[in-house]
């Protein structure tokens, strides 16, 4: 093949872009992505770049250098939207259409957001920009902060904005965050988190409108009634598998481009990675995934049938209120959990104080979340690995 198309300047993207390189690829190779900005870390944006401790120069996932090497001609600052495999090719929103060989799908995903809302104050989280905006509108003074949605993004703003001096109240429409992913009594510890750093967490209510005059939010209505003054909203309620530019192209669209275990769909020019692609059934949005599945998925690609498989364990992190949460593997209802060191406590943690829970089911770990527990996790990790494997 003459030519590859990376569609999508993310994490994942770069790191398909690096993989074709390493893999011996040496044709033509074309990176689009809808931002102006190269590829950068998005897990500070939530984080250190919201509180100031970093900036965009700490975000570069990429050099000079290193961009040299890969050789690719880069087109940013424009969004694809379409993919006609058969004709091979890729259609741009200014009109022009890319010729290409095979494709790597990597455009990631996008915010949900409250139809209707068009209110200065009001933010989602995705991208650098929406973080800038965000930051600045924190940076004026102590403002009254409600986050929509305590997933961990939700919470990592909230933690950000409290440790910034602004009152901050959560909401939440389940009665407890985070139970599908952690379990209820993990889920429950993680939402003490909030209370326990002075952040009242509105669980098991949702938003029926939010509130502006002269064009600026100033509250948030509740279901059961309750308005929240607000200056500054942010909407942390999940996000949408950029898959719409798709639509027409043949692929299977199922939240996310449907994929086997390898990344591979069923066209063989065609591979997907990241955020967007749901590989086997599953659909990750973590940051080691979108770093794991592209050496995989580019090997395929490069075979033009599936030799290689994706076998490593779901794992992500979340930083909040000073707290390394880390989690590793797959929960499912009637899995046990049991402290393997360290214990629970109530309130906030002290230092050396956290626990590393493990999930089992029929007697063998499956999953694992720790909270300051870095090593003991690291090790258990490795075996949940190996016994992916």
């Amino acid at each position: 093949m003459s030519t590859v198309t990376v569609v999508g300047a993310s994490l994942a993207g770069l790191y398909a872009a690096r993989a074709l390189r390493g893999q011996g690829y040496e044709g033509r190779l074309v990176i689009v992505g809808d931002e102006p900005h190269r590829p950068y870390d998005r897990p500070p944006l939530s984080k250190d770049f919201l509180t100031g401790a970093a900036d965009r120069a700490a975000l570069e996932l990429s050099d000079p250098e290193e961009e040299r090497e890969l050789d690719a001609t880069w087109l940013l600052g424009v969004r694809a939207t379409g993919l006609d495999p058969r004709g091979r090719a890729v259609r741009l929103a200014d009109g022009r259409e890319l010729r290409t060989d095979a494709v790597v799908i990597a455009t990631g995903a996008t915010p949900r957001t409250l139809g209707g809302v068009d209110l200065a104050g009001v933010h989602t989280l995705r991208t650098l920009d929406d973080a800038e905006a965000l930051r600045a509108e924190l940076s004026g003074g102590p403002v009254r902060v409600v986050v929509i949605g305590a997933g961990f993004i939700g919470a990592e703003v909230a933690s950000s904005c409290r440790s910034l001096g602004h009152e901050v109240t959560v909401v939440e429409a389940a009665a407890v965050p985070l139970v599908p992913q952690l379990g209820p009594d993990m889920a429950a510890f993680c939402a003490g988190l909030h209370a326990a750093h002075g952040v009242p967490l509105l669980a098991g209510t949702g938003v029926t409108a939010l509130r502006g005059a002269a064009g600026r939010v100033h509250g948030v209505e509740l279901t059961d009634g309750r308005v929240l003054p607000a200056e500054v909203v942010v909407v942390g309620v999940g996000v949408r598998p950029r898959t719409g530019w798709l639509a027409g192209s043949g692929l299977p669209l199922d939240d996310g481009v449907r994929c086997d275990a390898g990344g591979a769909t069923p066209l063989p020019t065609v591979v997907a990675v990241g955020d967007v692609a749901r590989l086997d059934g599953h659909r990750a949005e973590h940051w080691t995934s979108a770093t794991e599945q592209p050496a995989v998925a580019v090997r395929n690609l490069l075979a033009g049938r599936t030799v290689a498989e994706v076998t490593g364990v779901p794992y992500f992190w979340s930083d909040q209120y000073g707290v390394r949460l880390q989690f590793a593997g797959r929960t499912r209802p009637g899995d046990t959990v049991r402290i393997a060191d360290g214990a629970l406590a109530d309130g906030p943690l002290a230092a050396g104080d956290g626990f590393l829970a493990v999930y089992e089911r029929a007697g063998h770990p499956v999953a694992a979340l720790a909270a300051n527990r870095p090593r003991p996790f690291t090790r258990l990790r490795r075996e949940l690995a190996r016994a992916a494997r």
